[in-house]
């Protein structure tokens, strides 16, 4: 098997995993939605989400981002073979994720009287804050192993850890909602924490990597960089937060409650069920690309193989929610919120940019280039601010498709440019003779749909889909040999 057939099986076999895992959590998600729906009502789900989202932003103004910021630096010590490296980078990390776990749970129980009057006009939920501020360090740890299994690349040991996680999540809750009702919520809360670091703890212990004595001012010099990289992830994770909170502010005063839902509605399908590609992929293509930052010609070719591999396997389910959008949002909600179907579409059209602009992104994580990350970040959130706001006020919801769209496709130029400039990245000719057919293909979909009546627009809008699934199957047997794979698969 050659060096490149092999990293591509990499990558599906990685994409295959986490994508199913990512299905699982949907599931669950969805079943205990209802389930909270049912047994606590709109009240208590109102004071669940409070709690989580309030504890989550405190989260993340205090664990400086280390659950991404410090993959990388894992990853690399891994890729170098050096025992001793890895020791080290492991116990400097686990230390931070304590530190910061620490901070996180002391200033929630401080300042709970404060998040209680905040969140919910009173401070009945005092006590509430107090109890649950003890997962921040649960939490913060339980990310810290699962840092150590990501930045190991041990993906099956992650994989079962969020699947049996999820599914403990939901039989461990379920029980205390419906024997406590809204008293259940905080209870619930802190056993899925404990679950979820217990599974994360067992299942890096596999791993194997034996602590090692690393002084103080070790300890500042080799976490600096974590913590630097980290803050900036962090920052800019507000940024994008408070530019989303904007938006949706914009959207109630001009156009009400119901079109926040109807966005919020759109979106979700946008973000979770088709770009769950994009979370699966990221487990592993992360620390794979960080172990080979240091390397130009190789990032560039893990960046390549990494968004024609996203493209082959997306595309082919851009065009059904292309075809079928209707059918889609008729069975994830209901014919009331048919209003967000032309942003979808065209949201769905920026999701081609968006494969490919991800892909180049992480270079700029992956090598540690903080500042760079931040800045790029910032200017991508301004412009997305301002396209959202124009878009809405001209088209109103379809506006913010189209919004996302142009959004999408300016930030493909920016971090194209800056990769080109940098770190002289190109677009290899393999990747574009799979990004350009996809997008006209797509863009054919998008015709036929606006343009077509209802039973010509299926009967073509399938043929479409056909071509393109055939076109992604046959790309990817001849990076995979698909056909050696499953013959060996049944054989066996």
């Amino acid at each position: 098997m050659s060096e490149q057939q092999s990293a591509y099986k990499q990558i599906m076999k990685a994409t295959s995993i986490f994508g199913g895992v990512q299905v699982f959590q949907i599931i669950i998600k969805i079943i205990s939605s209802k389930f909270i729906a049912v047994l606590l009502g709109p009240l208590g789900m109102g004071i669940a989400g409070l709690l989580t989202s309030t504890t989550g932003f405190i989260a993340a103004l205090t664990n400086f981002g280390l659950s991404t910021s410090a993959v990388r630096d894992v990853a690399a010590a891994h890729s170098t073979g050096n025992e001793l490296r890895v020791r080290t980078t492991v116990t400097v990390f686990r230390r931070l994720v304590w530190y910061t776990g620490l901070l996180g749970a002391l200033l929630t129980l401080v300042l709970s009287p404060w998040l209680s009057q905040i969140s919910f006009g009173n401070r009945d939920y005092i006590y509430a804050f107090m109890i649950i501020s003890v997962t921040l360090l649960i939490n913060q740890l339980s990310a810290g192993q699962s840092v150590l299994l990501r930045g190991m690349r041990q993906i099956k040991y992650l994989a079962k850890s969020s699947v049996i996680g999820s599914f403990l999540g939901l039989f461990t809750t379920i029980p205390l909602y419906y024997f406590f009702g809204v008293d259940g919520i905080v209870p619930g809360i802190i056993v899925t924490a404990i679950t979820a670091f217990m599974l994360t703890w067992y299942f890096a212990r596999k791993v194997n990597v034996k602590p090692i004595y690393v002084s103080r001012l070790r300890t500042i010099a080799e976490g600096k960089g974590m913590l630097k990289m980290g803050f900036m992830i962090s920052l800019s994770g507000l940024i994008a937060l408070g530019a989303s909170y904007i938006v949706r502010l914009f959207i109630s005063n001009t156009g009400g409650v119901d079109q926040v839902g109807l966005y919020s509605a759109g979106f979700a399908i946008i973000n979770t069920y088709v770009g769950l590609i994009f979370t699966a992929m990221s487990t592993d293509y992360y620390p794979r690309l960080s172990a080979v930052a240091h390397d130009n010609s190789k990032s560039i070719r893990v960046i390549n193989q990494q968004a024609e591999i996203a493209l082959l396997i997306l595309a082919p389910i851009i065009m059904v929610f292309l075809v079928f959008i209707n059918w889609v949002v008729i069975i994830l909600y209901s014919n009331k919120f048919l209003a967000v179907n032309d942003m979808i579409l065209f949201a769905a059209l920026g999701m081609f940019f968006k494969a490919a602009s991800w892909s180049i992104a992480f270079i700029f994580l992956a090598k540690g280039e903080s500042k760079l990350f931040f800045w790029n970040e910032l200017i991508t959130n301004i412009y997305l601010l301002a396209l959202n706001l124009t878009g809405y006020s001209i088209y109103g919801l379809t506006g913010l498709g189209i919004s996302f769209l142009i959004s999408y496709l300016l930030y493909l130029v920016q971090v194209f440019t800056i990769s080109k400039i940098r770190y002289k990245f190109e677009f290899t000719v393999e990747f574009n003779k799979v990004f350009f057919p996809q997008l006209i293909l797509a863009i054919l979909c998008f015709i036929i749909i606006k343009f077509v009546q209802t039973p010509q627009m299926y009967f073509l809008g399938s043929i479409i889909i056909l071509i393109s699934f055939i076109f992604s199957l046959d790309r990817l047997n001849k990076k995979l040999n698909l056909q050696e794979m499953l013959s060996k698969y049944f054989n066996r």
